[in-house]
């Protein structure tokens, strides 16, 4: 088993004022559908989010015991900060860390149930990879490694732990493991190619 960590606790600096994690894709907010992707795989799930985004609090207020939240004072810190409040929470449990980034809307259900379905006795990370073997989203470390996340700092994410160790990849179809929306340039290209008929 594995906590999937959802780290929403980002500014979203780039949007320009807007909260990214609030866009709506078919009348649900991008945070709460990427929730609700991580919940069906049967895993239990912990968001982090910053103290001052009360509508990301509210747009998860009516999950059930499988999703927890943590609210980080100290959320400025960067990613880092998510990814050690993640790593604390499943060593507490028990259990495996997989990290899916709340702005990744082409990954779903199915994709994180590859990734976890993709580690052996042995493997020590596992990361999604584009089709082209572009490495990306999500990342799964075994518990063994836990510890070695009250080391990370700053906005970097977990790219020390993954040089050195090396990651077992994953590919996922197509590049939903690369695709993330971070400006509203990515969101109109993004809800753009959703309105073409298929």
């Amino acid at each position: 088993m594995a906590l999937i960590l959802i780290p929403a606790a980002g500014a979203s600096s780039r949007m320009r004022g807007e909260d990214k994690l609030l866009r709506e894709i078919d009348g649900e907010p991008l945070l709460r559908r990427q929730v609700r992707a991580a919940l069906a795989t049967g895993h239990p799930a912990l968001v982090t989010l910053p103290t001052d985004r009360p509508a990301r609090c509210e747009a998860l207020r009516d999950w059930g015991p499988d999703l927890s939240s943590e609210i980080l004072p100290d959320a400025n810190d960067g990613l880092s900060r998510s990814l050690k409040a993640g790593a604390a929470e499943a060593g507490r449990r028990g259990l495996d860390l997989l990290v899916l980034l709340p702005d990744m809307p082409d990954i779903e259900t199915e994709d994180i149930a590859t990734l976890l379905a993709a580690k052996e006795p042995g493997d020590i990370v596992c990361r999604a990879t584009a089709e082209d073997g572009t490495p990306g989203h999500p990342v799964l470390f075994d518990r063994s490694l836990l510890p070695d996340f009250a080391d990370l700092s700053g906005d970097r994410g977990a790219a020390s732990i993954l040089k050195r160790h090396p990651p077992k990849l994953v590919p996922l179809a197509g590049n939903r493991a690369c695709r993330d929306l971070d400006t509203p340039e990515d969101w109109a290209d993004y809800m753009g190619e959703r309105a073409r008929p298929r």
